[in-house]
Formats: structure tokens, sequence, C-alpha cells
């Protein structure tokens, strides 16, 4: 059979051989760079709801809206021998209760200080094993932390965390199909008191906070601080009667977590046993 000349008198034939051999690894490195986007795109992707104008408008759920006569009171980072049990105290006072997302580290050296917690009628939640960006670790590496945290709460403080609140606030594709596959919900927050800045005072917390408070919203403090300059906690300490008496005066209920968001947690996870709903009914 004739070859017919393509460009630069080459049998177009041939041309045509040698292009498809061109294309094919471009294809392939084409496809790889699809992938390679799509995983980070799956894996940092969810990070973009640690800003809070995004959840509060599009994953309510995730920013911890609730009832609208209630305020949820949350805690991060403890338990901490040298600044929780003055929380409790302030609390029981009070006669209020709120959510303690737990670090499985801390629970592990203060073990007897995190069954307290819960013996004193407070919400056992987690907040990791260690407080690292999730984002910066591997699917199984970030199952492995969610889990060894999750086991270790339970079996300190005799209760289930059905909450997860991820460290600094920020979501990884991995967090959310570990906190599917353990039972958790995931939940951030509406209002905060950034009580972890240095020169922060019960004062400027409190300003803080309620700027964006609001019946049905979500308060994230802090009680100790593990993760923030030596002292901080004792701001937001001094924030909370004040917080407390503003509720008050808005007719707002404040307690944890479980009473804010009751109609949530009636999803299953593998195996068919009962668990929070997992990331796709409680974030999207």
């Amino acid at each position: 059979m004739e070859a017919h000349a393509g460009r630069g008198g080459m049998p177009s034939t041939v041309a045509e051989t040698a292009s498809g051999r061109c294309r094919g690894p471009a294809r392939a490195r084409g496809a790889l760079l699809l992938t390679a986007a799509g995983l980070a795109v799956a894996q940092g992707g969810p990070g973009i709801t640690a800003l809070g104008p995004v959840r509060q408008r599009w994953f309510p759920g995730l920013a911890g809206l609730g009832k609208a006569d209630h305020v949820a009171l949350t805690f991060d980072d403890g338990p901490d021998p040298g600044s929780t049990p003055r929380f409790l105290e302030l609390l029981g006072s009070a006669r209020v209760h709120a959510t303690f997302f737990l670090l499985g580290s801390m629970v592990a050296r203060a073990p007897g200080l995190a069954a307290d917690i819960a013996a004193a009628g407070h919400e056992i939640a987690i907040h990791g094993w260690d407080h690292r960006y999730l984002v910066l670790r591997g699917p199984r590496g970030v199952r492995d932390d969610m889990s060894r945290a999750r086991d270790t709460v339970a079996e300190v403080t005799g209760a289930a965390p059905r909450f997860f609140r991820p460290p600094y606030g920020v979501l990884s594709g991995g967090a959310l199909a570990a906190a599917w596959w353990l039972g958790l919900t995931p939940v951030l927050w509406s209002s905060w008191g950034r009580e972890w800045k240095r020169g922060a005072t019960p004062d400027s917390v409190y300003a803080t906070i309620t700027r964006d408070l609001a019946g049905g919203g979500t308060v994230l403090l802090h009680d100790c601080d593990a993760s923030s300059p030596p002292g901080t906690w004792r701001a937001a300490l001094g924030a909370v009667p004040m917080l407390l008496d503003e509720c008050a005066r808005r007719g707002l209920r404040v307690g944890p977590m479980r009473d804010h968001v009751g109609h949530l947690g009636t999803g299953r996870r593998p195996g068919g046993q009962p668990s929070a709903p997992g990331p796709a009914s409680t974030i999207i």
C-alpha cells in the first residue's frame, strides 16, 4: 500500500503514529494532574468552612445553628487540672451545663478530671487526639487519631462522644470520612471569644462573643491554654458570667449541644448501628 506524504515529506502513516505516541504520555500526565487536583480538593476543600460567613450561610448544621431560644455553650482543648476545675465550679454555681470538646492526649494526662466533667452532667465531645491541622495528615492518620481520641474519652468518662470539632476549626476530606465512619457529628461554632489572642480580657472576650451572639447559636470558648499563650483561659472564665447574664436578659436558655440540636443524630453508620448523621446529611 502506498503511503501518502504528510507535512515535511514524512509519510502520513508514520506521522500519525508518531503523533499518537506523543499524545499518549500527554494524556496520561493530564489524567494524573486532574486526579491529583481532585484529591487535593477533596482533602482540603472542606477547610473553607473554617470561614464563619461561609458555614453560616451554606452549612448551618456545621455552624452549630440549633433551637432559636437556645445557645449552646462549648469549651475546647481540655481537660487541664490548672484551669478546667474553675470552669466546672462556675458552671455548677450557675446550674448550667456545657459541652466540652476534649483532646485525647489531655484526657490521658488527667483521666480523673475528664471523668469529673461527665459526672457533673456536662456533655463530652472530642477535639481529636493532638491539636494538629488535619488537612496536613492523610486519611488513615486522621481516622486513627479520631478513633483513639473517641475510645479513650469514652473509656475514661463512660460517655460515648457524639460530636467532633477539628483542631483550629479546619476540616478535611479525611476528617469528614472518619467522622462518618466513627458515628460522630462534626460541628464548629457561630460565635467565639478569641480569648487565645494575647492581651485578651474578660471584657474583650464578652464583646467579641456578643458581636455575633443570637438565639440558636453555638459559642466557642477554651477552658485551658494547651494551644494558646499561658493564662489566656482566665479571660474566657471572666467572660462566662457576663455571657450568661446577657443570655438571660435576652430570654435565651444556655446548655450543651445535646439540648441544642436534638433533631440530629438519626443517621446510621456501617453495620447498621445508630449514630449521628454523616457529613452528607449534617453539612451539605
